[in-house]
Protein backbone atom coordinates (compact mmCIF):
# COMPACT_ATOMS: atom_id res chain seq x y z
CA UNK A 1 0.00 0.00 0.00
CA UNK A 2 1.54 3.23 -0.97
CA UNK A 3 1.82 6.25 1.74
CA UNK A 4 -1.06 8.62 2.03
CA UNK A 5 0.32 12.04 2.99
CA UNK A 6 -1.44 14.51 5.25
CA UNK A 7 -0.50 17.65 4.96
CA UNK A 8 -1.81 20.22 7.71
CA UNK A 9 -1.14 23.58 7.77
CA UNK A 10 -2.46 27.12 9.04
CA UNK A 11 -3.85 28.42 6.18
CA UNK A 12 -5.04 24.94 4.37
CA UNK A 13 -2.36 25.42 1.65
CA UNK A 14 -0.64 22.20 0.59
CA UNK A 15 3.01 22.15 1.54
CA UNK A 16 4.09 18.48 -0.08
CA UNK A 17 1.41 16.97 -2.77
CA UNK A 18 -1.28 15.85 0.05
CA UNK A 19 -4.67 16.55 1.32
CA UNK A 20 -4.27 19.76 3.15
CA UNK A 21 -6.07 20.32 6.18
CA UNK A 22 -7.49 23.52 7.65
CA UNK A 23 -6.32 24.46 11.32
CA UNK A 24 -8.53 27.79 11.57
CA UNK A 25 -10.36 26.33 14.15
CA UNK A 26 -7.14 25.62 16.22
CA UNK A 27 -5.97 29.10 15.90
CA UNK A 28 -9.44 30.84 17.28
CA UNK A 29 -9.65 32.43 20.61
CA UNK A 30 -11.11 29.29 23.00
CA UNK A 31 -11.65 29.02 26.44
CA UNK A 32 -10.55 25.03 26.71
CA UNK A 33 -7.54 22.95 25.45
CA UNK A 34 -9.23 20.14 25.34
CA UNK A 35 -9.01 18.00 22.40
CA UNK A 36 -12.03 15.72 21.12
CA UNK A 37 -11.10 12.54 18.75
CA UNK A 38 -13.72 11.05 16.37
CA UNK A 39 -14.14 7.29 17.23
CA UNK A 40 -13.39 4.86 15.20
CA UNK A 41 -13.55 0.57 15.04
CA UNK A 42 -9.76 -0.59 15.96
CA UNK A 43 -7.48 -3.21 16.78
CA UNK A 44 -10.43 -5.95 17.13
CA UNK A 45 -9.19 -8.83 14.39
CA UNK A 46 -5.28 -7.96 15.08
CA UNK A 47 -6.05 -9.78 18.55
CA UNK A 48 -7.06 -13.22 16.87
CA UNK A 49 -4.72 -13.26 14.07
CA UNK A 50 -1.66 -15.63 14.11
CA UNK A 51 1.43 -13.20 14.89
CA UNK A 52 4.88 -13.81 13.36
CA UNK A 53 7.67 -11.34 13.53
CA UNK A 54 10.51 -11.33 11.74
CA UNK A 55 13.48 -8.54 12.08
CA UNK A 56 14.65 -10.20 8.08
CA UNK A 57 12.77 -11.54 5.36
CA UNK A 58 13.42 -13.63 2.81
CA UNK A 59 14.04 -12.35 -0.91
CA UNK A 60 10.77 -11.42 -2.24
CA UNK A 61 9.94 -9.91 0.65
CA UNK A 62 7.93 -13.13 2.04
CA UNK A 63 8.05 -13.97 5.46
CA UNK A 64 7.23 -17.93 5.85
CA UNK A 65 4.90 -19.64 8.81
CA UNK A 66 5.63 -23.62 8.85
CA UNK A 67 2.40 -25.56 8.83
CA UNK A 68 2.82 -29.26 9.84
CA UNK A 69 0.42 -31.84 7.96
CA UNK A 70 -1.29 -34.62 9.87
CA UNK A 71 -0.04 -37.99 9.93
CA UNK A 72 -1.32 -41.18 8.28
CA UNK A 73 -3.76 -42.68 10.80
CA UNK A 74 -1.96 -45.37 13.29
CA UNK A 75 -3.77 -48.04 14.12
CA UNK A 76 -2.80 -51.93 15.61
CA UNK A 77 0.74 -53.56 15.61
CA UNK A 78 1.43 -57.44 15.17
CA UNK A 79 3.89 -58.66 17.00
CA UNK A 80 7.45 -59.29 15.37
CA UNK A 81 6.48 -56.68 12.65
CA UNK A 82 8.35 -53.66 12.37
CA UNK A 83 6.60 -50.32 12.42
CA UNK A 84 6.49 -48.09 8.91
CA UNK A 85 8.00 -44.82 10.32
CA UNK A 86 5.93 -41.89 8.41
CA UNK A 87 8.11 -38.70 7.13
CA UNK A 88 7.13 -35.30 8.48
CA UNK A 89 4.76 -33.89 5.73
CA UNK A 90 5.04 -29.47 6.57
CA UNK A 91 4.23 -27.14 4.17
CA UNK A 92 4.80 -23.18 3.77
CA UNK A 93 2.53 -20.16 4.17
CA UNK A 94 4.12 -17.45 2.86
CA UNK A 95 3.18 -14.16 3.46
CA UNK A 96 4.36 -10.59 1.32
CA UNK A 97 5.04 -7.48 3.66
CA UNK A 98 5.46 -4.19 2.29
CA UNK A 99 5.48 -0.44 3.53
CA UNK A 100 2.72 0.09 5.46
CA UNK A 101 2.39 4.46 6.37
CA UNK A 102 1.08 8.11 6.57
CA UNK A 103 2.33 11.25 7.30
CA UNK A 104 1.11 14.54 8.84
CA UNK A 105 2.73 17.91 8.39
CA UNK A 106 2.40 21.39 9.61
CA UNK A 107 4.01 25.06 9.38
CA UNK A 108 5.63 26.78 12.38
CA UNK A 109 3.08 29.11 12.48
CA UNK A 110 0.81 27.10 12.87
CA UNK A 111 2.55 25.23 16.02
CA UNK A 112 3.19 28.60 17.19
CA UNK A 113 -0.35 29.88 17.13
CA UNK A 114 -2.30 27.16 17.89
CA UNK A 115 -3.97 27.04 21.36
CA UNK A 116 -3.09 23.41 22.03
CA UNK A 117 0.08 21.37 21.34
CA UNK A 118 -0.87 20.34 17.70
CA UNK A 119 2.36 17.92 17.40
CA UNK A 120 1.22 15.77 20.57
CA UNK A 121 -2.37 16.04 18.43
CA UNK A 122 -0.48 14.82 15.69
CA UNK A 123 0.96 11.48 16.95
CA UNK A 124 -2.04 10.97 18.29
CA UNK A 125 -3.97 10.93 15.03
CA UNK A 126 -1.14 8.68 13.52
CA UNK A 127 -1.15 6.41 15.86
CA UNK A 128 -4.93 5.97 15.37
CA UNK A 129 -4.87 5.51 11.35
CA UNK A 130 -2.02 2.55 12.04
CA UNK A 131 -4.86 1.12 13.51
CA UNK A 132 -7.27 1.75 11.44
CA UNK A 133 -5.33 0.62 8.48
CA UNK A 134 -3.74 -2.68 10.32
CA UNK A 135 -7.10 -3.68 11.28
CA UNK A 136 -8.49 -3.53 8.45
CA UNK A 137 -6.32 -4.73 6.23
CA UNK A 138 -6.72 -8.16 8.76
CA UNK A 139 -10.36 -7.20 7.96
CA UNK A 140 -10.01 -7.72 4.34
CA UNK A 141 -7.60 -11.08 4.91
CA UNK A 142 -10.51 -12.52 6.71
CA UNK A 143 -13.46 -11.92 4.22
CA UNK A 144 -10.88 -13.71 1.48
CA UNK A 145 -11.91 -17.06 2.74
CA UNK A 146 -13.64 -19.04 -0.24
CA UNK A 147 -16.38 -20.52 2.37
CA UNK A 148 -19.50 -18.71 1.73
CA UNK A 149 -22.80 -19.70 3.77
CA UNK A 150 -26.19 -16.78 2.83
CA UNK A 151 -28.21 -16.52 5.48
CA UNK A 152 -31.45 -18.70 5.50
CA UNK A 153 -34.66 -17.07 4.83
CA UNK A 154 -37.10 -16.69 7.74
CA UNK A 155 -38.85 -19.75 6.77
CA UNK A 156 -35.13 -21.43 7.28
CA UNK A 157 -34.30 -22.47 3.51
CA UNK A 158 -31.30 -22.34 2.59
CA UNK A 159 -30.49 -20.19 -0.06
CA UNK A 160 -27.18 -21.60 -2.73
CA UNK A 161 -26.55 -17.81 -3.82
CA UNK A 162 -27.55 -14.16 -4.07
CA UNK A 163 -30.35 -14.48 -6.07
CA UNK A 164 -32.17 -17.35 -3.80
CA UNK A 165 -31.68 -14.69 -0.98
CA UNK A 166 -35.08 -12.53 -0.01
CA UNK A 167 -35.72 -9.76 2.38
CA UNK A 168 -36.09 -11.92 4.84
CA UNK A 169 -32.23 -13.04 4.89
CA UNK A 170 -31.25 -11.65 8.41
CA UNK A 171 -28.46 -13.38 9.96
CA UNK A 172 -29.90 -15.92 12.14
CA UNK A 173 -29.55 -18.73 14.55
CA UNK A 174 -29.85 -21.33 12.05
CA UNK A 175 -27.60 -19.62 9.64
CA UNK A 176 -24.87 -19.87 12.34
CA UNK A 177 -24.99 -23.17 12.83
CA UNK A 178 -24.43 -23.26 9.16
CA UNK A 179 -21.02 -21.73 9.73
CA UNK A 180 -20.72 -24.12 12.88
CA UNK A 181 -21.04 -27.09 10.55
CA UNK A 182 -18.93 -26.07 7.57
CA UNK A 183 -16.21 -25.59 10.23
CA UNK A 184 -17.04 -28.28 12.08
CA UNK A 185 -16.71 -30.74 9.57
CA UNK A 186 -13.79 -29.24 7.78
CA UNK A 187 -11.79 -29.95 11.73
CA UNK A 188 -11.01 -26.34 11.99
CA UNK A 189 -9.97 -25.84 15.98
CA UNK A 190 -11.30 -23.69 18.38
CA UNK A 191 -9.89 -20.67 20.36
CA UNK A 192 -9.42 -22.03 24.25
CA UNK A 193 -9.74 -19.94 26.72
CA UNK A 194 -7.90 -20.52 30.07
CA UNK A 195 -10.83 -22.03 31.73
CA UNK A 196 -11.19 -24.72 29.82
CA UNK A 197 -14.25 -22.91 27.58
CA UNK A 198 -13.60 -24.01 24.10
CA UNK A 199 -15.13 -21.57 20.75
CA UNK A 200 -15.04 -20.29 17.62
CA UNK A 201 -15.81 -16.30 17.04
CA UNK A 202 -17.74 -14.53 14.60
CA UNK A 203 -17.07 -11.01 14.13
CA UNK A 204 -20.99 -8.91 12.86
CA UNK A 205 -21.85 -5.65 12.01
CA UNK A 206 -24.50 -4.31 14.69
CA UNK A 207 -27.08 -4.31 12.38
CA UNK A 208 -26.93 -8.10 12.16
CA UNK A 209 -26.15 -8.02 15.62
CA UNK A 210 -29.06 -6.64 16.40
CA UNK A 211 -31.27 -8.97 13.90
CA UNK A 212 -29.46 -11.86 15.53
CA UNK A 213 -30.83 -11.39 18.78
CA UNK A 214 -33.66 -10.74 17.74
CA UNK A 215 -34.34 -14.39 16.60
CA UNK A 216 -36.61 -16.19 18.82
CA UNK A 217 -33.91 -19.31 19.08
CA UNK A 218 -31.65 -16.69 20.58
CA UNK A 219 -33.98 -14.93 23.05
CA UNK A 220 -34.81 -17.97 24.73
CA UNK A 221 -31.05 -19.22 24.83
CA UNK A 222 -30.29 -16.25 26.07
CA UNK A 223 -32.96 -16.28 28.79
CA UNK A 224 -32.03 -19.53 30.53
CA UNK A 225 -28.59 -19.89 29.54
CA UNK A 226 -26.74 -16.29 29.97
CA UNK A 227 -29.17 -13.78 31.96
CA UNK A 228 -26.44 -11.60 32.72
CA UNK A 229 -25.71 -10.53 29.08
CA UNK A 230 -28.49 -7.96 29.42
CA UNK A 231 -26.35 -6.30 32.18
CA UNK A 232 -23.10 -6.47 31.78
CA UNK A 233 -22.91 -6.08 27.89
CA UNK A 234 -21.76 -8.79 26.52
CA UNK A 235 -23.41 -9.67 22.99
CA UNK A 236 -23.86 -13.68 23.71
CA UNK A 237 -22.54 -16.61 22.54
CA UNK A 238 -24.85 -19.62 21.46
CA UNK A 239 -23.26 -22.97 19.13
CA UNK A 240 -20.06 -22.27 20.68
CA UNK A 241 -20.01 -19.12 18.98
CA UNK A 242 -18.61 -15.96 20.58
CA UNK A 243 -19.42 -12.69 19.02
CA UNK A 244 -17.97 -9.22 18.31
CA UNK A 245 -19.32 -6.14 16.98
CA UNK A 246 -17.53 -4.15 14.42
CA UNK A 247 -18.69 -1.09 12.69
CA UNK A 248 -15.36 -1.79 10.29
CA UNK A 249 -17.44 -5.03 8.22
CA UNK A 250 -18.27 -5.03 4.92
CA UNK A 251 -21.25 -4.06 4.20
CA UNK A 252 -23.07 -2.26 1.24
CA UNK A 253 -25.17 0.46 3.17
CA UNK A 254 -22.50 2.37 5.15
CA UNK A 255 -21.91 5.79 3.54
CA UNK A 256 -18.96 5.89 1.11
CA UNK A 257 -16.32 7.23 3.25
CA UNK A 258 -16.94 4.89 6.01
CA UNK A 259 -14.27 2.28 6.42
CA UNK A 260 -16.89 -0.83 6.43
CA UNK A 261 -18.14 0.93 2.81
CA UNK A 262 -17.87 -2.41 -0.01
CA UNK A 263 -19.35 -0.84 -3.06
CA UNK A 264 -19.71 -4.49 -4.49
CA UNK A 265 -22.32 -5.12 -1.43
CA UNK A 266 -24.58 -2.36 -2.56
CA UNK A 267 -27.66 -2.52 -4.35
CA UNK A 268 -27.36 -6.44 -4.88
CA UNK A 269 -29.83 -8.41 -6.93
CA UNK A 270 -31.58 -10.67 -4.90
CA UNK A 271 -34.90 -12.40 -5.88
CA UNK A 272 -38.26 -11.15 -7.23
CA UNK A 273 -35.92 -9.34 -9.09
CA UNK A 274 -35.52 -6.96 -5.76
CA UNK A 275 -32.22 -4.88 -4.45
CA UNK A 276 -30.41 -5.07 -1.39
CA UNK A 277 -27.81 -3.45 0.87
CA UNK A 278 -25.51 -7.22 1.67
CA UNK A 279 -24.11 -7.29 5.08
CA UNK A 280 -20.53 -9.71 5.69
CA UNK A 281 -19.69 -11.71 8.58
CA UNK A 282 -17.01 -13.84 9.24
CA UNK A 283 -16.61 -16.88 11.49
CA UNK A 284 -13.35 -19.05 11.91
CA UNK A 285 -11.13 -21.15 14.21
CA UNK A 286 -7.50 -20.59 15.58
CA UNK A 287 -4.86 -20.03 12.88
CA UNK A 288 -7.39 -18.86 9.92
CA UNK A 289 -5.38 -16.16 9.09
CA UNK A 290 -1.06 -14.89 9.84
CA UNK A 291 -0.19 -11.22 10.58
CA UNK A 292 3.63 -11.34 9.66
CA UNK A 293 5.66 -8.46 10.71
CA UNK A 294 9.58 -7.01 9.79
CA UNK A 295 9.50 -3.92 10.99
CA UNK A 296 7.31 -3.27 13.92
CA UNK A 297 5.44 0.59 13.64
CA UNK A 298 7.29 3.42 14.23
CA UNK A 299 6.68 7.12 14.43
CA UNK A 300 9.37 8.88 12.06
CA UNK A 301 10.67 12.46 12.24
CA UNK A 302 11.20 14.23 8.85
CA UNK A 303 13.61 16.77 10.38
CA UNK A 304 13.81 19.99 9.91
CA UNK A 305 12.96 21.85 6.40
CA UNK A 306 12.16 25.15 4.38
CA UNK A 307 14.75 26.37 7.66
CA UNK A 308 12.16 25.29 10.34
CA UNK A 309 8.71 26.29 8.74
CA UNK A 310 7.39 23.04 8.12
CA UNK A 311 7.45 19.70 10.60
CA UNK A 312 6.30 16.50 9.34
CA UNK A 313 5.80 13.36 11.54
CA UNK A 314 4.95 9.82 10.38
CA UNK A 315 4.20 6.20 11.36
CA UNK A 316 6.12 3.91 9.21
CA UNK A 317 6.20 0.15 9.42
CA UNK A 318 6.42 -3.69 7.57
CA UNK A 319 4.16 -5.96 7.43
CA UNK A 320 1.53 -8.12 5.83
CA UNK A 321 -1.46 -10.46 6.31
CA UNK A 322 -3.03 -13.57 4.17
CA UNK A 323 -4.76 -16.84 4.90
CA UNK A 324 -2.69 -19.84 6.62
CA UNK A 325 -6.41 -22.13 6.27
CA UNK A 326 -8.82 -21.41 4.27
CA UNK A 327 -11.30 -24.29 5.19
CA UNK A 328 -10.94 -22.53 9.12
CA UNK A 329 -13.28 -19.42 8.14
CA UNK A 330 -16.57 -18.89 6.53
CA UNK A 331 -18.11 -16.13 5.09
CA UNK A 332 -21.51 -14.78 6.00
CA UNK A 333 -23.69 -13.01 3.93
CA UNK A 334 -27.26 -11.32 4.84
CA UNK A 335 -29.66 -8.29 4.05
Amino acid sequence: MAFMNTVVTATGTNLAGGSAVRLDEALRAVYSRELEFKALPIMKFFSFASIKEELGVEPGLEIKMLRVNNLPKGGALTEGVRMTPHAMSMSMAAITVGERGNAVSMSELALQSAFTNMMAAATTLLGRDMAVVLDTELRDTAMSGTNVVYARKGDKTKPTGRLEMDDTCGLNVATIKDGVETLATNNAPKWSLDNGQDFYICFVHPHCSRVLRDDPAWINAAKYGAPVQLFNGEIGRIDDVRFIESTNLNNGAAAVSDYGYDATLADVNIAAGKTADLYRSVMFGEDYYGFAISLPPELRDNGVTDFGREHSVAWYAIWGAGILHDEYGVIIESV
